[in-house]
């Protein structure tokens, strides 16, 4: 493959990675939520300071563009080896975390990396997601469920290409790696406070 097709499309990944989307729905609703909440961008500040609704939506638009830019090169540009895909989906992920638009400065990558994952292996997804629901409604913390979900992620999907359920380019694997290790470290002050039992549940109000 040409070089130069190769770099544009990594590129594009970053550049769709860092739409703040999150940021975008609060200033829709006059907020700013890098200035509210926990002042993250992600889908559950959106959903403390805005709503359920915009949350979901929030979560969305950040799904798509981890999976849009990974499974558009997977169909499209990838030719053998997995591994333009797997620098695709890497950097829209970056791209979220670190969005050039907002100085570098952005979402812990939870929705983005599950919608690039999504490209790469949907069956680890739906395991990762299953744990995530389990955690959560188990704990009321977004932060462990996201967490375990991380975790579970590379797990499920080395397991289901070692024993030949998916079809699995090594490259993906290394790439879910990557992905629960961001994640762990992007949530690294959420660690401090679970280990001190001072995180924020998710509640619901009582009318």
């Amino acid at each position: 493959m040409n070089m130069g097709i190769a770099i544009g499309a990594v590129a594009a990944a970053y550049l769709i990675g860092s739409i703040p989307f999150g940021l975008l729905i609060g200033k829709l609703n006059g907020k700013d939520i890098r200035k509210e909440g926990s002042c993250n961008i992600g889908a559950t500040n959106v959903t403390r300071v805005v709503g359920k609704w915009w949350g979901k939506l929030c979560f969305l638009c950040d799904f798509l563009k981890g999976l849009l830019p990974a499974l558009l090169t997977l169909r499209y540009l990838e030719n053998g080896g997995g591994w333009l895909t797997a620098a695709a989906a890497v950097a829209a992920v970056l791209g979220h975390v670190f969005p050039i638009y907002l100085g570098f400065k952005g979402g812990k990558g939870v929705s983005t990396a599950a919608g690039a994952a999504m490209a790469l292996c949907p069956l680890a997804v739906v395991i990762a997601g299953a744990v995530w629901v389990a955690v959560f409604f188990l704990s009321r913390y977004v932060s462990l469920a996201s967490l375990a979900a991380a975790l579970a992620l590379p797990v499920s999907a080395w397991l289901l290409g070692y024993f030949q359920v998916v079809r699995f380019f090594p490259p993906f694997g290394f790439v879910m790696i990557l992905f629960a290790v961001l994640a762990f470290w992007r949530h690294r002050s959420n660690i401090v406070r679970l280990m001190n039992g001072t995180e924020s549940r998710f509640t619901k109000e009582k009318k």
